[in-house]
């Protein structure tokens, strides 16, 4: 696989600094620009997170002393310098829309874990190993913008990344009729550390901003499909979702409750979760994780602080099937929310985009 140089944009926030830890030493991706706000432009990468860089591992010794670019003023050098960039900025919804098109619009393709595009209508939502082919749509994209290269691909929110994974391939196989989901989401889903947020500490929070009405209305586009030149969200499954911040630094847990059309037997959906894999598996993308869906038989498990980093954060672990007296089924997965969730699975996105020629 060929080298690209990449960018990262909103360098400085929890998503940029994770999005530094994973580029740092990545075999495909080279690190050559860093970029964030107007107050932080002109100074080392080291210098503008002194004082708020909030992981456990130590800024990355190759990137300590690039200086930050303004992100907005400094669009032309950055491009000039990239082949691509990853773009986790703090600001509002429109003008993160407006910004990650100008970007796309000076041919350099956006990775983005922001919302703000996830249901602009030719933008692909990937979860790599659920839905690659809605990649196909860039090509409209690319028309709609006018551009050679320049697009738009986005994550979804990091709390589906837990459950969303070990529904979809049971609905291909059986069809899924509802899902009921509760989310218990670690506080770095807010970009919060315990030293920053004292409130949090033995406490629950049953209300996170926007978060319920994501994670009813997101899935409909994964689970959609390519049509006439934009993404079509699906009909069903139907979601509903309570979504609750609890005292735990980084994992989100959700419970899960699921009818089928054809309701399976349990073994048939272990099987499933056993042995489902996607193009990240079969391509060898540097961070696919080997064994993506991994099911514990204890009665206590998955727990989040146990696993949330397996296989480097990039697997979802399940646990906790068992039949439900008004659903069919009900279990419990975790998933790391700042490495699958958010940073994580924005690069293996573009590791699949690369994979597969976007890119070039």
């Amino acid at each position: 696989m060929k080298k690209y140089n990449v960018g990262i944009i909103g360098a400085t926030g929890m998503v940029g600094q994770r999005f530094s830890l994973l580029l740092a030493n990545h075999p495909w991706f080279n690190v050559t620009a860093l970029a964030a706000s107007a107050s932080s432009a002109g100074k080392t990468f080291e210098t503008a997170v002194s004082g708020r860089w909030a992981m456990t591992e130590e800024i990355p010794q190759n990137l300590r002393d690039m200086v930050i670019f303004d992100a907005e003023k400094d669009i032309d050098e950055i491009v000039s310098k990239v082949d691509f960039v990853f773009c986790a900025v703090n600001m509002k919804k429109d003008e993160i829309k407006a910004l990650e098109e100008k970007y796309a619009k000076k041919e350099c393709p956006v990775i983005s874990n922001n919302s703000a595009h996830r249901f602009t209508a030719d933008v692909p939502m990937i979860i790599p190993e659920i839905n690659p082919q809605h990649a196909e749509v860039i090509e409209a994209q690319k028309k709609r913008l006018g551009t050679k290269k320049g697009f738009i691909a986005v994550k979804s929110n990091c709390s589906l990344q837990s459950y969303v994974p070990a529904l979809y391939p049971l609905d291909e196989k059986f069809g899924i009729d509802k899902v009921l989901v509760c989310t218990y989401q670690a506080i770095s889903g807010a970009g919060k550390t315990f030293d920053r947020w004292p409130e949090i500490v033995d406490n629950v929070i049953p209300y996170i901003g926007g978060e319920e009405e994501k994670s009813e209305k997101e899935p409909l586009k994964i689970w959609g499909e390519v049509k006439d030149d934009e993404i079509k969200l699906a009909d069903s499954p139907k979601f509903t979702a309570q979504c609750i911040r609890v005292p735990v630094s980084d994992g989100h847990l959700a419970a899960v409750y699921v009818t089928f059309k054809n309701k399976p037997s349990k073994d048939e959906i272990l099987d499933i979760w056993k042995n489902f894999a996607g193009e990240p598996q079969s391509l060898e993308l540097p961070n696919a994780p080997k064994q993506f869906l991994n099911y514990y038989t204890e009665d206590d498990m998955p727990q989040t602080k146990l696993c949330r980093t397996l296989e480097n954060g990039m697997a979802v672990s399940v646990g906790r099937l068992r039949e439900d007296t008004q659903y069919d089924y009900k279990f419990v997965c975790v998933s790391h929310n700042t490495l699958r969730g958010a940073a994580g699975g924005a690069v293996l996105l573009a590791e699949l985009l690369c994979a597969k020629g976007y890119m070039d």
